[in-house]
Formats: C-alpha cells, sequence, structure tokens
C-alpha cells in the first residue's frame, strides 16, 4: 500500500515522484519471511515505511533527549562503522557510557533487520556511522552552506569519501514526539536526466591531487564526481527545489523508514530525536544492480564511470 503524500507540485510531464510504501514490519528480528518486493522497491529508489518499527529507549536513555548533549559544530551523535567510541557530544562520561549503549544497540537493531530483508547482502555489507539526532531539525542552519543545507533536495554524495560505486542505504527511526518531515523528490534518473548537461568534465589529474593532499580519502572516480556534482547542482537550483516534482511525507513518532540515499532526492524539512544507521552495500549483492545510480548513469551517459 502506497503511503499518502501531499504532493507540493503534481508532475505536469512523465517525471514520477519517489514511491513511499508502507509495510506492515514491526519487528527488528523474526517478523517473518523474506519480502522480495521489498528489495525491489528499495533498490528501485523508493521507500520503504515501517509505522509501526519502533525502537524503544530505556528510562535512562530518554534523558539523552536533550539538545545540549550535541556539539553545537556536528550535525549528530555518533560513533564511526562497528567502533564504540561517541562522537559529536558535549555529555559527561556517564552520559557518553549511555549514548554509547543506545547508539550500539540500534546499530545490532538495524544491520539485523537489513539481513533479514536483503539476505543478498550478507558479506557484503558494512556498517557505516550510527547517529543520534536530538536536535531540531533546521536548527544552526543559518550558518550552514548552501551545500550543507539538508532541507534542500539531494542525493547523498560526500566530498571527501568516494564510494567507487558502493549503495548508500540508510535505516531511520523517529524517536521523537512530533513527526519526521520529509520533502521527497523525483526519480534518480529523471532528476539525472535534467542536470547531466549541466555537469564539468571529470578530470583525473585533479581526482589524483585531491587524494594526495588528503582531501579525499581514495581517489575520486569519474562516478563520484558525477554524483557529487549531481548533489551540487540540485540544491544550487532554487527553481529545481521550487518546482520540481516532490511530495512531502510525514514520519510518525514511533516509525521507521528505509532506502538508499544515494538515489532518493530528499530533504529534512521538521522534526526532533532521530537515529539512523548507514551501511555500506557492495554492488554485486544487489538483486537490481540494473538500478543502481551507476547503472542508470552510465546508461545516460553511453560511458563506464569506474
Amino acid at each position: 500500500m502506497s503511503l499518502n503524500m501531499t504532493a507540493i507540485d503534481p508532475a505536469t510531464s512523465d517525471r514520477r515522484v519517489t514511491e513511499v510504501v508502507e509495510s506492515p514490519l514491526n519487528q527488528w528480528a523474526g517478523a517473518g519471511s523474506f519480502d522480495v518486493g521489498a528489495q525491489q522497491l528499495v533498490e528501485s529508489g523508493g521507500v520503504l515505511y515501517c509505522p509501526s518499527l519502533q525502537f524503544d529507549v530505556s528510562e535512562d536513555e530518554a534523558r539523552l533527549f536533550d539538545p545540549r548533549l550535541s556539539d553545537p559544530k556536528r550535525k549528530s551523535i555518533y560513533l564511526r562503522g562497528s567502533t564504540s567510541e561517541v562522537h559529536g557530544t558535549t555529555g559527561t562520561d556517564a552520559e557518553r557510557i549511555l549514548l554509547t549503549g543506545m547508539l550500539e544497540r540500534y546499530r545490532a537493531a538495524a544491520m539485523g533487520l537489513v539481513l533479514q530483508l536483503f539476505p543478498s547482502y550478507r558479506g557484503s555489507m558494512l556498517a557505516a556511522s550510527t547517529s543520534f539526532r536530538p536536535r531540531a531539525t533546521g536548527i544552526g542552519k543559518e550558518s550552514l552552506s548552501w551545500r550543507k543545507d539538508d532541507a534542500r533536495l539531494h542525493i547523498d554524495a560526500f566530498p571527501s569519501n568516494p564510494t567507487h560505486g558502493v549503495r548508500i542505504l540508510r535505516v531511520f527511526t523517529n524517536v521523537g514526539q512530533s513527526p519526521r518531515v520529509w520533502r521527497v523528490g523525483e526519480q534518480f534518473e529523471s532528476m539525472a536526466s535534467h542536470f547531466i548537461g549541466q555537469l564539468p568534465p571529470y578530470s583525473a589529474w585533479q581526482a589524483r591531487w585531491l587524494e594526495r593532499l588528503g582531501i579525499t580519502k581514495r581517489v575520486r572516480s569519474p562516478y563520484d564526481h558525477v554524483m557529487l556534482q549531481l548533489h551540487d547542482a540540485a540544491k544550487a537550483d532554487a527553481t529545481y527545489q521550487r518546482e520540481s516534482p516532490q511530495a512531502t511525507v510525514e514520519f510518525a513518532p514511533g516509525s521507521s523508514w528505509i532506502c538508499y540515499s544515494d538515489q532518493v532526492m530528499h530533504a529534512a524539512m521538521a522534526g526532533q530525536f532521530m537515529v539512523e544507521q548507514t551501511v555500506h552495500v557492495a554492488l554485486h549483492a544487489q538483486a537490481h544492480p540494473e538500478c543502481s545510480p551507476l547503472a542508470v548513469l552510465e546508461r545516460l551517459m553511453l560511458t563506464s564511470l569506474l
């Protein structure tokens, strides 16, 4: 069943808004058999919305729901990869221990859920950051550049961390008391088709120098260059932000949702208190690799990007 969404600008062409589909899933583990439809939806660029999949916090952990615990220079409080060192907080030692425990539990739950939903990912996925966002969306936005403004429609592409085609899957849970509000945009292929003729060409020597200077963690591939330019082009285009096909979606308190954020055009508009798990998934583990941003871009550009 598709989630009811409020259209901001009904598409007048064949450019379709990202599909958000409701799921009855209400357990992090042992919730039933593998759902082929869920994998096809998510790998094709849709959002799987689970209104009854909540993450329970203890009474002690509930005391962590205080924006003052968040470092004002960081978007979130987080763990890196499979580590247990918490970053981005100004909390006391006792609060840091509680934060670490809560985030470790969420990481375990989210990673288990991904394996349950997508068993082909076993052995081909890695936990990236696990984060908690206690600040309300938009707080501190005035100090952000347009590139870092997540209230603008965008795909995820990170300047310092080239993926070379590895996918960015994210599991989100609203642990607050108010809806988490997103705008979702048009499907990836139509967005890419709109901007692709405007993008500057890839420079191999520049990519090598960025890596040598430590600006990127490894050499930026042509694919990463195109993805980053698409991210920037969409965010910088005020007309596109205002007039492109899009819809508003409200994710209720106690709900979770899953999507490939390198493929879903999204913008965070409102909400407070969210936990999130990022998972890096190898392209070869996908059931539908032909739907990946890499495959779509190579088809549009008639060239290899890796």
